[in-house]
């Protein structure tokens, strides 16, 4: 089974566009959108089967130049 989570990112100055740009190259998302408030985007994203939630990130969002800081929100099946 997949793990869902959300992740807010902030971006450098003027580095909005061009993240985007490149998160949807990789296509590592479900969704995007472009934010108010104090991230710029938020994405959804499956976590493949067996893999570490934070590596996964790590390696392949958080490689992408022009990210400052990034919120990760996990979900869980409650219901």
């Amino acid at each position: 089974m997949t793990i869902c989570v959300f992740i807010q990112v902030r971006c450098k100055p003027g580095h909005t566009y061009k993240v985007a740009e490149e998160i949807a190259l990789r296509e590592i998302h479900s969704e995007l959108y472009s934010t108010s408030g104090d991230f710029e985007l938020l994405m959804k994203m499956y976590i493949p089967k067996g893999e570490d939630v934070g590596k996964y990130i790590n390696d392949k969002l958080l490689s992408i130049p022009g990210i400052k800081r990034s919120l990760t929100t996990m979900t869980y099946k409650a219901f």
